[in-house]
């Protein structure tokens, strides 16, 4: 199985501190908002964005993990804060990739009981083959790929970060 690089390290620190700095001018007048990300690289990208927005704004930067199964997302799902910590705040979902729109729908269904001052969605990667009316509103790369290729994102512990198709 080959595997053709769509995003290097540095193309990736470049979406984030851009998706960063457009969460930032959304939400320009919240004093606090929640990053939610969808474990496991969901919330890894969730955090290296949280680490940029600290840096370049004043907002308070709140981190959830949202455990789903991804086989069954019917299934309760769980986060790291309680709805109380996110109710009436602005909330950011963030995954790594948006294949089929199924986790991401199931996600988003959990947070719409709350309620949220604003509700936007990330990811680094959008496929463009949803099976739901889910769309994301910040992305860093968006690909039109057949339904049998496959998009993989690495978050490296040494930071050597790729997303690559295969």
């Amino acid at each position: 199985m080959s595997k053709n690089i769509i995003l290097t390290n540095q193309e990736i620190e470049h979406k984030i501190k851009r998706i960063a700095y457009q969460i930032y001018e959304t939400f320009v007048e919240e004093e606090e908002i929640v990053i939610a990300g969808i474990a496991a690289n969901g919330f890894i990208f969730a955090k290296k964005i949280a680490q940029v927005l600290e840096t370049i704004s004043p907002i308070k930067v709140s981190l959830c993990e949202v455990q789903i199964n991804k086989q069954n997302p019917d299934l309760p799902i769980h986060t790291s804060l309680s709805k109380e910590q996110y109710t009436n705040k602005g909330l950011i979902l963030v995954d790594d990739v948006l294949n089929s729109g199924t986790t991401l729908i199931y996600a988003v269904r959990h947070f719409i009981d709350v309620p949220l001052k604003k509700f936007k969605t990330a990811v680094l990667v959008d496929r463009n083959h949803k099976k739901y009316p889910v769309k994301a509103d910040f992305k860093g790369i968006s690909l039109s790929t057949s339904l049998l290729e496959h998009v993989q994102v690495v978050f490296d512990e040494d930071n050597d970060n790729y997303a690559y198709l295969s």
